[in-house]
């Protein structure tokens, strides 16, 4: 504020509004606004802006003047508001001084304060309306582009403004402009809505992997070749590689030979070092992951066609010779690198040799070893699993994946592999990431004792998850007191670990410290939870795309679960669990015939209805 002392009439800015001293007192002044309203304050807080006398603001006006021709005089200079009010309007009057700080505050030509006051050069003001003309554009952009949306279509120019939905439909962010100028609730499940409601995104755009963050291309990282190490031919016994039909990274392998089951086992412990810039990456990506779309490997493509079994006529492996006893308890353990001749064949190609030599042999072993498991309370559950594929035309096709013995087989020699390798690791101090899973919680062990789909529905609401562990421990489910997944390093990362624990291990070389291995197993469960997820949401995702494609569905459903009216329906030809609402009490396990009325892609919801 100047030196000029306040009077009554003096008018004065208070927090940049006018107003004019109405009162002073001994420490505070009264002032007063153009509403008429009064205010005590100090005398500090407010700016002079002419020393008055005026009674009443309602009685400024601006006065006749030149103030362009005073902006071109000034240009590029600093003035004083007195200054500026003179040459603008002739006179420094209360009028021409409010007139005079009005054109200050619009900044179009002068900016600054009362005591110095910056004259804008020509180039400024040219600058200036400018950047005015473009906001005034990208408004009137902004709004024609909410009015379009509006009414459900868009420009291809439009992109620019929708990239914050499509971002918070990924949960790449948590607010939207345009959903707030919508008046939508900025959720991912809504802004999915949005887009497919524009045709922005069509059925076809699966958010869920990019949601949950995981990587969904796959290495570009190359692997040295195969060392020149000691490998047994194994080359002389038949193995074979039983696997889905269409599988591209076959990773394991059975034989039968002079009395000793073998499972070979992909070898990428022999190219990928603990540490280096393979494992690096494939310890960061912690596994394989499976969409329907396509799989993005944990390993570059070359370790597939290096080390998949039966790609080539000979391949590498870690295998793995066991001797069962007739309880079905392995006695004997042999690790070796080795090379093997594998044959690849598929799971119905399997089924139907079950019953002659040698799957029949092989086949016995394994039953010997399922039996001691489920006499230690493994848990059955066998609940329906389908197999969704996307054809090159975009079309879902949907096929159950019938429980055939060829399949338990194969399961149950992974399962002998997996035993054998931890008693193995126990035995020889070796640490690695076990896996373990706690009972069941139950208050009655009849509840564990299930027949029908909805016994096992049930069960499954009960069973503990399973986790990886450095220390030894049981796995309840599998009914194994000690187990770690090994036949799978092509697709897990902590089934490579093991392959390098015992390899280091044969070679007589340090092992990775329990520690270490901690630390490895809890960055390794981050990664796999998320990868679990996006697995599990892409695969409702695209079965829903399967009903949008079949608006006409109908199929069979069983009740599997019911809480007041609400019952659990479980559809077997699309492995799809779905809540249906009705007074009527349906029976657990009866079968209802279902039509599909609507889906809801963005909530991962589809409606039925019983039909007679």
């Amino acid at each position: 504020m100047t030196e000029t002392p306040l009077r009554i009439g003096t008018l004065v800015l208070y927090k940049n509004r006018l107003a004019r001293v109405a009162d002073i007192g001994k420490k505070k002044l009264t002032i007063e606004d153009d509403a008429g309203q009064k205010v005590s304050i100090r005398p500090k807080d407010v700016t002079l802006l002419h020393p008055g006398p005026v009674l009443r603001l309602a009685e400024l006006r601006t006065p006749e003047g030149e103030p362009m021709e005073a902006w071109e005089l000034l240009a590029g200079s600093t003035t004083t508001l007195e200054e500026l009010a003179e040459l603008a309007y002739g006179d420094y009057t209360p009028d021409s001084a409010w007139a005079t700080w009005q054109l200050v505050s619009q900044g179009d030509y002068f900016s600054g304060t009362v005591d110095e006051v910056q004259v804008l050069s020509a180039e400024a003001v040219a600058e200036q309306e400018a950047a005015r003309a473009a906001k005034a554009a990208e408004e009137e952009a902004w709004n024609l582009f909410v009015a379009r949306v509006e009414s459900g279509s868009y420009l291809p120019d439009d992109e620019q403004y929708l990239n914050d939905v499509v971002q918070l439909a990924y949960e790449q962010r948590e607010q939207s402009r345009t959903m707030r100028a919508l008046g939508r609730q900025e959720t991912p499940q809504n802004a999915h809505a949005l887009l497919l409601h524009l045709g922005y995104w069509d059925s076809s755009v699966n958010p869920y992997p990019e949601r949950f963050g995981v990587p969904t291309t796959g290495s570009n990282l190359t692997l040295p070749a195969l060392p020149d190490e000691d490998r047994r031919d194994l080359t002389h016994m038949q193995a074979w590689a039983i696997d889905d039909e269409g599988n591209r990274d076959p990773d394991d392998a059975i034989s039968l030979h002079d009395g000793v089951f073998w499972v070979h086992v992909a070898d990428p412990a022999a190219v990928v070092s603990p540490g280096d810039e393979v494992d690096v990456e494939a310890s960061a990506r912690g596994s394989n992951l499976y969409l329907p779309e396509g799989t993005i490997s944990m390993l570059p493509p070359q370790a597939t066609l290096m080390l998949g079994l039966g790609l080539a006529e000979i391949s590498p492996a870690l295998s793995f010779g066991m001797q069962l006893d007739e309880s079905g308890q392995i006695s004997e353990l042999d690790i070796t690198p080795s090379w093997v001749r594998v044959t690849r064949m598929t799971y119905a190609e399997a089924d139907s040799q079950l019953d002659e030599s040698p799957l029949r042999e092989l086949y016995a072993v394994t039953q010997r070893f399922e039996e001691r498991r489920l006499q230690n309370g493994a848990i059955e559950l066998t609940l329906p699993e389908v197999k969704l594929s996307i054809e090159e035309d975009g079309t879902i096709t949907i096929r159950p994946l019938p429980p055939l013995r060829s399949r338990m087989l194969v399961r149950d020699a992974m399962l002998m592999a997996g035993e054998a390798v931890a008693r193995f690791a126990v035995e020889n101090e070796i640490p690695v990431p076990f896996s373990v899973q706690d009972a069941p919680n139950v208050d009655d062990p009849a509840q564990l004792l299930v027949e029908t789909t909805a016994d096992m529905f049930g069960l499954r609401r009960y069973m503990k998850p399973g986790r990886r562990q450095s220390e030894p421990d049981r796995h309840s489910g599998l009914g194994l007191d000690l187990y770690t997944q090994t036949t799978s390093p092509l697709r897990r990362y902590l089934d490579l670990v093991t392959h390098q624990q015992i390899r280091a291990h044969l070679r007589g070389e340090p092992v990775m410290d329990s520690s270490t291995l901690t630390e490895r197993i809890g960055a390794v469960s981050a990664v796999t939870g998320g990868i679990r997820r996006a697995e599990r949401l892409s695969l409702a995702h695209w079965t829903l795309v399967y009903l949008i494609q079949n608006p006409q569905w109908q199929g069979e459903g069983i009740v599997v679960d019911r809480r007041g009216n609400r019952h659990f329906i479980l559809i077997p030809e699309l492995g799809f669990e779905t809540p249906w609402y009705g007074q009527e009490e349906l029976p657990l396990d009866s079968i209802v015939q279902l039509e599909v009325t609507n889906v809801n892609l963005p909530e991962l919801e589809a409606f039925f209805r019983i039909v007679d």
